[in-house]
């Protein structure tokens, strides 16, 4: 199972690299309900982007760490998550059981440096910058490249 996982460019960085159990985002029976006429592609990068919203949320906690936003693309099998039901959250989302190691990822997505400054502000929640976000694509980068990514 594909799952996008918060986080933030410290934690990548890190000697020791454990991304620690927390929420996560995936396609689940509850968004595929939820949005009934998208493909799996779409469904996809719609768990992306809420992945990437929470990325917004671990940076609020970390004022240390690079302003901008990271999702981290996981394959983890069915049993290492457990889909969260809950009305008051975003139904692509599941709750990752155990810590992930270097030699989990598949690849990486990162906001370009030119998007630090409306990140940081939309940590701060600044609507104007959450939605100037909406129309940023995040790029991508191969688990192979994970200290060359742009800080």
């Amino acid at each position: 199972m594909r799952i996008y996982l918060p986080a933030t460019l410290d934690e990548l960085g890190s000697a020791t690299f454990t991304l620690a159990a927390r929420r996560a985002h995936a396609v689940t029976p509850a968004l595929r309900a939820a949005i009934p006429d998208e493909d799996d592609e779409g469904l996809e990068f719609l768990a992306q982007l809420a992945a990437a919203d929470d990325s917004l949320v671990l940076l609020a906690d970390r004022p240390d760490a690079p302003r901008l936003r990271v999702v981290v693309s996981v394959d983890v099998p069915e049993r290492a998550v457990v889909t969260v039901v809950d009305e008051d959250v975003v139904p692509s989302a599941v709750d990752l059981l155990d810590d992930l190691g270097r030699d989990d990822v598949a690849c990486v997505h990162v906001d370009e440096p030119a998007a630090r400054e409306d990140v940081r502000r939309a940590a701060d929640g600044d609507e104007a910058a959450l939605d100037a976000l909406d129309e940023r694509d995040l790029l991508w980068y191969d688990a192979s490249e994970l200290g060359r990514i742009p800080r």
